[in-house]
């Protein structure tokens, strides 16, 4: 799942060496904390949230797959 997160992020930002991915694992719950370039922030979230809204979506799908709980943490 954090290959997919990581493909996913890459994408939508110009600089991709600033990205950082914190994977915390519990039980029933899996987070991330998501890290990019204040200048690319504005590209991940998108307008009114729609694209980290998006993101949440298609990893919830892939963490459901596993019958744990996931959650996305986007820091500046």
């Amino acid at each position: 799942m954090t290959e997919t997160l990581t493909t996913i992020i890459s994408s939508l930002v110009n600089n991709q060496e600033a990205i950082s991915i914190n994977k915390i694992d519990e039980e029933k719950l899996i987070k991330y904390e998501v890290k990019v370039a204040s200048e690319d922030m504005g590209k991940v979230i998108g307008k009114d949230g729609r694209n980290a809204k998006a993101i949440r979506t298609i990893m919830k799908a892939l963490a459901s797959k596993d019958e744990k709980k996931i959650s996305i943490e986007f820091i500046n």
